[in-house]
């Protein structure tokens, strides 16, 4: 297994991963960056109308007639909180050229150009999104919102997260807020998606059986890729950092349920010397793991 990794422009990382362990390729983009209340709920919209269509595949029936003809080829798309970063994650995965017949075209080549085509060059009607994708999309998020306390325990955990962090983006819910979806609509979104491509961290990651110069080769030729600027890409950072002693809290929220939830969140205390050592990440989480064993 070889990894290789290389900044083709200033806050844009091409991650090329070579194994021989699958017979698929996958490529996969991410956008990052910082967690907000004003964008979170934006970031949420956008991630789901990216995915509805593009330039030349406006529909989503159009995007699975074309990874059908991709030899079967699978995508998709979702959201993830890292930190104080909101990651907007898109991914395709198709069958490795070694295991097509011998005259069929480049199945990795045109699996990095439809996916960089979903996510760089967005189906636009009127010089903004698609309203009807827009509103969907909307109504789909809210419902996501409205149904968190469907699943009890990640609603609990969820819901620590957010008691703990009340004045950290880390506490923001993922898919945003209620109140806030009622500002978008498809010119404000296609206007922070535009800011969004121009300052976000990028990181395209591409693994399987390939050849690391060919794929270079062929990010070098992508039109979408080209057309990104170089930025001072935003985004956080994340750091241990030394934290004041806070007072314990205990925070009780009754639904009608049969079995009840406890979630018992530990923010790590850290002295000066504690964040000279760089191992202190990987024993907090291993303790992690060791809590979370049957007792």
């Amino acid at each position: 297994m070889k990894y290789q990794k290389q900044e083709i422009k200033k806050g844009i990382t091409i991650h090329n991963l070579d194994t021989d362990k699958f017979k698929t390729n996958l490529i996969a983009i991410f956008l990052t960056t910082p967690l907000s209340k004003e964008y979170v709920t934006k970031d949420a919209v956008l991630s789901a109308v990216l995915r509805r269509g593009s330039k030349n595949m406006p529909t989503q029936e159009e995007i699975s007639k074309t990874l059908e003809g991709m030899y079967g080829a699978d995508f998709d798309c979702g959201l993830n909180k890292t930190g104080d970063n909101h990651i907007l994650k898109f991914y395709l995965e198709s069958l490795n050229d070694e295991f097509l017949p011998q005259n069929a075209e480049n199945l990795l080549k045109e699996s990095i150009e439809k996916l960089t085509e979903i996510v760089f060059n967005p189906y636009l009607e009127e010089g903004k999104l698609k309203d009807e994708y827009v509103a969907q999309e909307k109504e789909n998020i809210k419902q996501r919102i409205q149904a968190r306390k469907d699943n009890k325990a990640a609603y609990a955990r969820s819901r620590c997260v957010e008691e703990m962090y009340q004045n950290d983006p880390a506490g923001l819910y993922i898919y945003g807020y209620i109140e806030d979806l009622e500002k978008i609509n498809s010119q404000n979104l296609y206007e922070y998606y535009q800011k969004l491509l121009n300052e976000c961290k990028i990181d395209i990651f591409i693994s399987g059986k390939i050849d690391q110069d060919t794929c270079m080769q062929i990010i070098n030729e992508n039109n979408d890729i080209q057309k990104l600027q170089p930025r001072e890409a935003k985004y956080v950072i994340n750091k241990i950092i030394a934290k004041q002693e806070v007072p314990e809290r205990t925070v009780e929220e009754k639904l009608e349920v049969s079995q009840g939830k406890i979630v018992i969140g530990c923010d790590i205390l850290f002295d000066e010397n504690d964040l000279k050592d760089e191992n202190l990440k990987c024993e907090a989480m291993l303790y992690n793991s060791l809590l979370r064993r049957k007792c």
